[in-house]
């Protein structure tokens, strides 16, 4: 009877390996920094979304009370929301540089265990959100006199709950690009933007129709915008809304790791892992 190789491999390759997950965000970061276009790519979308709306906002500010005292809402919000997009598009795009490259079946025939890529992915996905968020807060305080960093503790809890939404959301569609082929990627760019409307992110939850707020209360990035805004106009930390969508987060983040070892499953099953690539 023949044995799977797998049966011979070294505790030390079975084991959780911070090594393996080192060498694979090193991959990514050499990728990275290889190509001037894609570090710029990083910045010059969320730019462009923070010079429009901040434009927007001074115009609105200078002829409405209610959006002068509101002041930084607008801003506020574009910067949370590419924290969330861009979140969940550094994980993405860094998964789909596998599938690109047709490097996926190598990569699961490898020691690296599927959570081990996952930790790699997520900690690229810092990394490409810092390039890009970094300097498009600081154009906001020389623009627009706008500190995020000003929001202090509470932006600490903004940030941890929208980057879990973001890595939530990457791995459960990485699964989905596994599964069934390139012919999913289009999920890693748009399913956000389905999201955008949902959750409410430059306006209360109170302008929906009441079928539609249920709705959106399931959705943890909903409370994260609620409690910026109250934090910005009232000046009130809401724990409450902080403490539900950490709640969400948590069940959310674990049913879309599930559900990528799931699919991987079934990918490994019908063979789709050898027939990935443009």
């Amino acid at each position: 009877m023949k044995v799977s190789p797998r049966t011979y491999q070294s505790p030390e390759a079975i084991a959780f390996s911070i090594s393996r997950i080192f060498a694979m965000v090193l991959r990514y970061w050499y990728l990275l920094r290889s190509s001037w276009p894609r570090l710029l790519e990083l910045i010059y979308w969320p730019a462009v979304q923070m010079l429009m709306w901040g434009f927007l906002q001074l115009y609105i500010s200078e002829n409405a009370g209610f959006f002068a005292k509101a002041g930084g809402t607008f801003i506020g919000a574009v910067l949370l929301w590419d924290i969330l997009f861009r979140g969940q598009l550094g994980f993405s795009i860094s998964f789909l540089e596998e599938m690109w490259a047709r490097n996926m079946g190598n990569l699961m025939m490898s020691p690296l265990r599927p959570v081990e890529f996952i930790c790699a992915l997520m900690i690229m996905s810092v990394i490409r959100l810092a390039i890009g968020m970094v300097p498009v807060s600081l154009m906001a305080m020389g623009f627009f006199s706008f500190n995020l960093y000003g929001l202090g503790f509470a932006l600490a809890i903004f940030f941890l709950n929208l980057i879990l939404t973001s890595w939530a959301v990457g791995i459960f569609v990485s699964g989905i690009v596994l599964r069934n082929g390139m012919g999913a990627e289009s999920m890693a760019w748009t399913i956000m933007f389905l999201l955008l409307p949902l959750t409410c992110v430059y306006y209360p939850v109170s302008i929906l129709p009441e079928w539609l707020q249920a709705v959106a209360w399931l959705l943890p990035p909903t409370y994260v915008f609620e409690g910026m805004r109250a934090l910005l106009i009232e000046h009130t930390f809401r724990a409450d809304l902080m403490i539900w969508a950490f709640a969400l987060n948590i069940a959310y983040f674990v049913a879309a790791i599930i559900g990528f070892l799931a699919l991987l499953k079934s990918a490994r099953t019908v063979g789709s892992l050898m027939q990935s690539g443009e």
